[in-house]
């Protein structure tokens, strides 16, 4: 039975990826919702973004896939080579072949595009009601109705909430209160124009060169037009949690004697962004009676799985499912979409780690990474993937 009449809206802190799908889910199950969102404007920033097969899957749940698809870029590979002797590591077909084993594809994207498609979803129902420029700082619930509080006082009522607020969330900071746990790595971002990348690297591809301590990632978005620059390196000094502009000559002292080939691509940039990056312990819970979280708010991640956003979606297919299983009970909904996404999650945010570690292997342990994977075939790749993409959104709830 679909919800049909509230009392109040389900309040969702936070119009990222992470929120708008969680709009989206809500309203497609016949909650009336309010997203309220810090910027002045319904956007996003950024820059690239990649999806696997599992990110595709709750796209299409959402009523998005076909939207999501159209700005995408379908890649033939996904590469690994060492940043140090230019020797291939790993190189998956993500081809027909995987396609057919996940029922979807791999595909590199803009953040933009991506929320402006789930943007368009939601202009699409007269549910969801958007309030900008109101930044969340408290939140509180009492019997059968939730509050919100911004930095000026006005206050918002609804009939559960939901804090989709992202890796600084406030709501987490008052539902869990812990700590989030500076990785040391730092990540410049930057997007170039196809003119200026060099034609014989501008593969259909994520690249990862991976290098001890570091490594460069690029893939095309936007139809090719552009390429997505990403490199990151363990830090010599104490970082804090953040984002500033960067220089171009600290990105060049962390790469000396990795390969020409990526090396030449760490001038190309006028201009970079400079993430110190962070995630957090996973819990093993993060919904209050009436209050819950999703994406990076639940459970933030570092880059390395590029899981990010896919979680975040999946998150919101997951809480839609609970809400229609539990006959629009939201309490009882919110703790079932818990339960469902508590290990997945946690696995996903270990998993990250560990892979980030093996990307920055040196010494005889980079000789072992790049034994890892010899001569292995499309399919033990898949294999070992099934894990992680092969989410299904009709399974969501199975835990």
């Amino acid at each position: 039975m679909r919800i049909t009449t509230q009392s109040a809206p389900v309040l969702v802190v936070g119009g990222g990826i992470g929120g708008l799908a969680a709009a989206l889910a809500l309203a497609r199950e016949g909650c009336h919702v309010k997203v309220l969102e810090q910027a002045s404007v319904i956007g996003e920033i950024g820059a690239g973004v990649q999806f696997g097969p599992n990110a595709f899957a709750a796209f299409d749940a959402l009523g998005v896939g076909e939207r999501t698809r159209s700005h995408a870029v379908y890649t033939d590979h996904m590469m690994m080579i060492d940043a140090i002797d230019g020797k291939t590591v790993a190189d998956i077909p993500v081809g027909e072949a995987f396609r057919k084993r996940f029922g979807n594809p791999y595909a590199v994207t803009h953040r933009a595009d991506v929320h402006n498609s789930l943007l368009e979803g939601v202009r699409e129902t007269d549910r969801i009601e958007f309030v900008t420029a109101t930044h969340i700082v408290e939140v509180r619930q009492s019997g059968d109705s939730v509050t919100a509080f911004d930095e000026h006082g006005n206050s918002y009522h609804g009939c559960a909430l939901v804090g989709a607020d992202g890796v600084k969330s406030a709501v987490r900071q008052q539902l869990v209160g812990d700590a989030p746990r500076v990785s040391g790595h730092v990540v410049y971002r930057a997007v170039i124009d196809a003119a200026q990348f060099p034609r014989e690297m501008q593969w259909n591809a994520p690249v990862l060169w991976v290098g001890p301590n570091c490594h460069v990632v690029h893939y095309p978005v936007r139809a090719g037009e552009q390429y997505n620059l990403v490199v990151t390196f363990h830090s010599r000094q104490q970082e804090t949690w953040g984002v500033s502009d960067g220089s171009k000559e600290e990105v060049l002292s962390y790469f000396q004697g990795i390969d020409a080939r990526p090396f030449s691509l760490l001038s190309l940039p006028p201009t970079w962004r400079r993430w110190a990056t962070a995630d957090r312990e996973p819990v093993g819970q993060w919904t209050h009676g009436r209050i819950t979280l999703l994406g990076d708010a639940a459970h933030p991640l570092l880059q390395y799985l590029a899981q990010g956003a896919c979680m975040a979606v999946e998150d919101a297919v997951t809480l839609g499912a609970a809400v229609r299983a539990c006959d629009g009970d939201l309490p009882r909904a919110f703790s079932l979409y818990q339960d469902a996404r508590i290990t997945r999650t946690a696995r996903v945010v270990l998993s990250t780690r560990e892979f980030g570690r093996l990307c920055h292997a040196s010494g005889v342990e980079r000789l072992v990474r790049n034994s890892l994977w010899k001569n292995r075939s499309p399919e033990r790749f898949y294999d070992a993937l099934e894990w992680l993409y092969g989410w299904k959104a009709e399974t969501c709830l199975s835990v």
